[in-house]
């Protein structure tokens, strides 16, 4: 198992990224939570691992800290909720934002994540609510962005659009919240942050 990684970014393009340890390029899938902390491209970095094996393929999952790869597992063993919608969770909001949801019973917060209908909302509340007080979600550090411009070739708007297709929002949508935040200057990460925030303010 592979639980922790440290090395260079070669890459990365949320909700994808590339580590170099050693010699070897690890390709990871991220929550934008993670993205939000990420140094720029030839930096160190180090994140907490989750390794899926499917019949197709082996993923692996990485995070900031050992919070937010504490909850994506605690959601793998929900019914119903899989690896995207555990990375559409924790793009959307933080640990603790989640954990307030949960313990509030608002249920309308957790609808406005992609991929998220009432049934699975209210599933989420039910069994989340025992098993919150087993996760240390207290060192959930709080997002910040700070990030700088990738260099990739594409254009960041593009780049936050294909992030955002990529965590399950309909291209159309994803074009709507990219298109309703003042992008201008703005790396992809820090446009992500900012439509993702316009949905939760504009349903709340």
């Amino acid at each position: 198992m592979i639980g922790r990684l440290r090395g260079e970014i070669v890459y990365k393009q949320p909700p994808y990224l590339m580590v170099d340890v050693n010699g070897v390029g690890y390709e990871l899938e991220s929550p934008m939570s993670t993205f939000y902390h990420l140094p720029a491209e030839g930096e160190q970095v180090t994140l907490f691992t989750h390794l899926a094996i499917r019949d197709d393929a082996h993923v692996l999952y990485g995070f900031f800290n050992e919070s937010e790869r504490t909850l994506f597992r605690t959601l793998l063993r929900i019914s119903g909720v899989g690896a995207k919608m555990g990375l559409a969770i924790l793009s959307g909001m933080s640990a603790e934002e989640f954990a307030r949801c949960v313990q509030g019973d608002d249920t309308a917060a957790l609808m406005r994540l992609p991929g998220i209908g009432k049934k699975t909302a209210e599933r989420l509340v039910i069994e989340m609510r025992d098993r919150l007080d087993r996760l240390e979600l207290s060192g959930t550090v709080s997002v910040e962005s700070g990030s700088k411009a990738t260099g990739a070739k594409v254009t960041p708007v593009s780049d936050a659009v294909g992030a955002l297709v990529a965590l399950g929002y309909k291209p159309v949508e994803a074009n709507r919240m990219v298109r309703s935040v003042e992008s201008e200057g703005l790396a992809s990460e820090e446009i992500i942050r900012a439509a993702l925030k316009s949905v939760a303010s504009y349903s709340s």
